[in-house]
């Protein structure tokens, strides 16, 4: 009889440690943990009771052990709850606090821990990670290489997809590809592979579900959204992307013939060790997804800053004016164009070192300093990953060069760097990453990558962290005409997914009716003004690159210059009202002097009437309303709201 008892208690206490929960502090996030019968962990997302993500598979297959099958659940703690917050100046918003639960598992093979998986969930956001453990019979094995990951997200058969292919390796201008600026695909089936490669971080998915209502039995189908991306990701990891077989999407590591060849796309790591975190954001409406923290929230700073960083407005001439322009004495305009406008900043594009040189920058810094205009100088990242010929190239990519151009750029009194074509996301190219960003601190240095990959939880990482391209941004603008066609129907997307996980410095809000120097041929715009002043509060980066040219001081309209000679670039709130990617979007930003800024565009093909809530405003408040490319003055009505019809390709901007 006590045999049979402990037989029935061992089987209960397996049956207890197969199966492991842990939800939101409001309980509307539930994720489920189970262990299949070939032993491999599995995990499933349910929001508000329904299932938004089907059985999905974790594993990692190392150098010291396949650990994708024969696990067992050895033991689980309990949720216990973790709060905090932090200040974030260079981010989407000044502050943050955070509430969630942690559940910490551990999985074995026999009798041995392989890793465990860390959970993290809070009212929006379900994060995890592994923690692996030594390995070895008397766990000396203290690295590993990570092979592979069975880290998956199995989606709702019919959810449609929101997703941005990923670019092959050695591929597009000079073999610098990939670089996170292929073209988004709206409302897609699901099975596709992008262009045989997967898809880059984030990646935003559509599910139609039966909601319950609230009341007796009754369900209602309503769109639910979920936001897949990573966070955490330094030196000590790769970056991933995913790949799509039917209805799932699996983590996938970089390729091997990225950055140029040379390194691996598994990356090592120390024992024990962390991966870094896979997120899953998920609401009713796309809000949660624009005004999550997620990113910055299960990150900690590196470093300390060198110094307090200083952002703003920067004027740049190679938009418009491409690599002619880089040139002492049209540079010289430009630092004129930036102190008439009161401008913080002026970025001086590709071949400076050549078109200026060292010496003649160092005068024209110096004159920027007696307009009160901070330089940002462009870098060509390259030693051997690409053929890129833009100088300044080989001064960033070892340590010792390195050192004795930063040096040089303190002295000369340059403020920031701009820095080119780093595509890869391989650990090696993580680590090139860190280390840039770590030395230009020691120097007081700000910093932007282009052609690049996605920052993942950097801005709080790096405190000297400006911003990655890694979106199709404005230079396509200037190359082809097709990215003019559709511009609008990009903004719609970028502020609810790549803007809304990180820094985007998209270098756009042009005023010129074309991209050349004359505003007389070329590409042409087909965006209103109105549309160009919204898109510098929808796109968020501490210092931005905006497209305006010294010719818009006499032929844009004057109430449009005079708002981007205050427009702001750091923020204090972020409210996200209406949108739907390809569609609209309308959103809201408060500057850190309490000003709201409302900014929407229309991407639809006819004119799109909507109703925005001012509750950001007070009753009875005079508010400046930028709409039909002409600006009038309106009052806050006791219903505090306001209908607009914002015309196809145009936009809408209310401020106080």
């Amino acid at each position: 009889m006590q045999k049979l008892l402990l037989t029935i208690s061992g089987l209960a206490l397996a049956l207890t440690m197969s199966a492991q929960t842990v939800s939101s502090p409001d309980g509307n996030i539930q994720v489920n943990l189970s262990v299949n019968g070939e032993g491999t962990p599995l995990y499933n997302v349910t929001f508000k009771g329904v299932k938004v993500i089907e059985d999905s598979p974790l594993g990692l297959n190392t150098s010291v052990g396949d650990f994708t099958k024969g696990l067992s659940l050895q033991k689980t703690g309990e949720p216990t709850k973790v709060e905090g917050s932090y200040d974030l100046t260079n981010g989407k918003k000044a502050h943050f606090t955070f509430s969630a639960n942690e559940l910490t598992t551990t999985y074995a093979q026999g009798n041995n821990p392989a890793f465990d998986v860390i959970f993290h969930v809070d009212n929006n956001n379900v994060a995890f990670r592994y923690m692996m453990h030594k390995q070895g019979r008397r766990q000396d094995r203290l690295s590993c290489m990570v092979s592979n990951e069975t880290t998956a997200f199995t989606m709702p058969q019919g959810t449609k997809t929101f997703l941005c292919p990923q670019m092959g390796p050695q591929g597009g201008f000079a073999r610098t590809a990939p670089s996170y600026e292929t073209y988004y695909e709206y409302d897609a089936e699901m099975g596709k592979n992008g262009q045989g490669r997967g898809y880059t971080f984030p990646a935003l998915f559509r599910e139609e579900v039966q909601m319950p209502t609230g009341k007796k039995n009754a369900k209602q189908t309503q769109n639910v959204w979920v936001m897949l991306c990573e966070t955490g990701v330094d030196g000590t990891y790769c970056g991933s992307r995913l790949e799509c077989k039917n209805n799932q999407y699996s983590i996938a590591y970089p390729e091997d013939a990225e950055f140029g060849g040379v390194g691996t796309s598994a990356p090592g790591i120390m024992l024990p060790g962390y991966t870094p975190w896979r997120t899953i954001t998920i609401g009713t409406s796309l809000k949660p997804m624009a005004e999550t923290s997620i990113m910055w929230d299960l990150v900690k700073p590196r470093y300390e800053a060198s110094q307090n960083y200083k952002y703003g407005r920067s004027v740049w001439s190679w938009i418009i004016r491409m690599d002619a322009s880089c040139n002492y004495d049209e540079q010289k305009e430009y630092i004129d164009f930036a102190a008439n406008l009161g401008w913080e900043y002026i970025l001086i594009d590709a071949l400076w070192d050549t078109n200026i040189g060292y010496d003649r920058m160092e005068e024209l810094v110096k004159y920027a300093r007696s307009k009160n205009v901070g330089v940002y100088l462009w870098y060509n990242s390259n030693g051997y990953w690409n053929d890129a010929p833009q100088g300044p190239r080989g001064k960033l990519h070892l340590m010792i060069e390195r050192h004795k151009e930063m040096a040089w750029l303190k002295k000369a009194g340059v403020k920031g760097l701009k820095i080119d074509f780093v595509g890869s996301d391989k650990q090696q190219t993580m680590q090139l990453y860190e280390e840039i960003m770590a030395d230009a601190n020691d120097y007081g240095l700000e910093i932007i990558f282009h052609g690049c990959t996605l920052p993942r939880g950097w801005e709080r990482m790096y405190p000297n962290f400006v911003a990655c391209e890694a979106v199709r941004a404005s230079e396509n603008l200037s190359f082809g005409q097709h990215d003019n066609d559709i511009e609008a129907l990009a903004a719609t997307i970028h502020p609810v997914l790549r803007n809304a996980v990180g820094n985007m410095d998209f270098g756009g809000s042009a005023l010129n009716k074309y991209y050349s120097k004359n505003n007389q041929r070329g590409n042409h715009r087909v965006t209103s003004d109105v549309y160009a002043l919204a898109t510098a509060i929808l796109f968020q980066t501490p210092v931005q690159n905006f497209a305006l040219a010294p010719n818009n001081l006499t032929d844009a309209p004057a109430w449009a210059i005079n708002f981007m000679r205050s427009v702001p670039t750091t923020w204090k709130d972020i409210n996200f009202i209406d949108g739907y990617p390809g569609k609209f979007i309308v959103m809201a930003r408060q500057a850190t002097d309490g000003t709201w800024y409302v900014a929407g565009v229309n991407a639809n093909k006819e004119p799109l009437t909507v109703t925005i809530p001012l509750t950001m405003f007070s009753v009875g408040q005079n508010i400046k309303l930028y709409l039909n490319d002409n600006v009038t003055t309106t009052t806050v009505s006791k219903k505090q709201t306001i209908t607009v019809t914002i015309p196809s390709n145009g936009g809408v901007v209310i401020n106080n």
